[in-house]
């Protein structure tokens, strides 16, 4: 049977080792399809494979639900993203990765999760965890002696942790929070998808699962639904990771995972672009007359921006946030304004998108209400500027 993730690439046009990430993403790990010498690598669509005389399955291949060689293309180039030695597993969406790592988890187990982080999932934490058995406590996870007193040692056996962290975008120290976690005999999960692997892997820096919502930068053209974990090692909790996604039917369709991986082969290209053009916004509009605070963590005065020095490359990611002065009237009516910026949730396409998230998450969100949240696409960085400008000026009457 052949290994998960282990690159199957044609041995004399294949890309050899020993070039970078970018240069084996555009090529999709350099693989070339053996009976039409294609460079695009095909789609598998069937459900079944044909069973050897012997019972076996030589092919590495028996059934459409656990495995697929289509998911197992844009997992081995995730994998080779991350770094992650476990390799990469596709889910249906980045919530169906994110509560299989939960899922793995056992009765009475603690986890420390941060209070900054995505909506939906906090939210699932709070409905689902307790019937699962598990106990919760959120912390700022960007303060790392609330984050070392939040653990339980011999109890915590998980802190999760998103950085930069949804909506507010606040960083936190990857190596110190793995350093807490292990100290204490438990594993650190990051969501990392506001970075991507371009800016930041997780892995490197002690983490031992790395999150994406694939939905998001990684296939950056909003007609995916897809979510990715990636592994430090192949231990016993990972294979019951593993396990939760063969069981209950998450893994990826092929058509999503061939989209997917078509968007893998340009993800470094719209990191930097995207993350170029929301540094240039961050910097006019804290000069704005009609927004009061800008949350970026490329801006020299954000909190988290040392670290975020410290633990990011090629830039500070694609998203940020703007409050606006005038309070919640006022956002909502700039947003109501825009022309060029969509108003729509989700975020990483390349199409900008703007968002009055308290809106969407209601009572309980740290979200300030004044706050609109800003995915950077690639249009002209001029024109989206323009267009914020001008709806910030007719909110406000100008």
């Amino acid at each position: 049977m052949s290994e998960p993730n282990a690159p199957q690439r044609d041995t004399d046009t294949g890309t050899p080792a020993g070039f970078s990430r970018r240069s084996l993403a555009a090529q999709a790990m350099g693989r070339i399809e053996p009976e039409t010498r294609a460079v695009v690598m095909p789609l598998h669509l069937s459900t079944t494979f044909i069973r050897d005389p012997d019972n076996g399955y030589s092919s590495g291949y028996c059934y459409a639900r656990p495995d697929n060689a289509t998911v197992r293309e844009a997992e081995s180039v995730l994998a080779m993203l991350e770094g992650a030695e476990a390799g990469a597993l596709l889910f249906g969406s980045g919530m169906a990765a994110a509560t299989a790592v939960f899922g793995a988890l056992e009765p009475g187990d603690h986890v420390v999760a941060g209070t900054v982080m995505y909506w939906a999932l906090k939210r699932w934490l709070r409905e689902e965890a307790p019937r699962r058995g598990l106990t919760l406590t959120f912390v700022e996870t960007d303060d790392t002696e609330a984050l070392r007193a939040a653990i339980e040692p011999g109890r915590t056996k998980l802190v999760w942790i998103e950085t930069p962290g949804n909506p507010l975008w606040t960083v936190t120290d990857i190596a110190a929070a793995a350093e807490i976690a292990h100290a204490a005999g438990a594993r650190l999960a990051v969501d990392s998808t506001a970075a991507s692997p371009v800016h930041t892997r997780p892995l490197e820096l002690g983490a031992d699962i790395v999150m994406h919502s694939g939905t998001k930068i990684l296939n950056g053209h909003s007609d995916v639904v897809a979510g990715v974990l990636a592994g430090a090692k192949a231990d016993a909790f990972w294979e019951r990771i593993r396990g939760i996604r063969a069981g209950s039917g998450g893994i990826l369709g092929p058509f999503e995972a061939y989209l997917l991986m078509r968007s893998l082969r340009t993800l470094h290209l719209r990191a930097a672009a995207q993350s170029a053009g929301a540094l240039r916004l961050a910097e006019r509009l804290s000069l704005h007359p009609h927004v009061s605070h800008v949350l970026y963590p490329g801006l020299p005065d954000d909190p988290g921006h040392a670290v975020a020095r410290r633990q990011m490359q090629d830039g500070f990611g694609f998203m940020l946030s703007i409050r606006v002065a005038g309070g919640e009237a006022g956002a909502i009516a700039t947003a109501a304004r825009v022309r060029l910026w969509k108003r729509a949730t989700s975020l990483g396409g390349v199409e900008s998108l703007i968002e009055h998230r308290a809106s969407v998450e209601g009572p309980g969100s740290p979200c300030p209400p004044d706050l609109l949240r800003l995915s950077t696409g690639i249009e002209d960085t001029g024109d989206l500027y323009d267009d914020l400008d001008q709806a910030l000026r007719g909110a406000h009457g100008d």
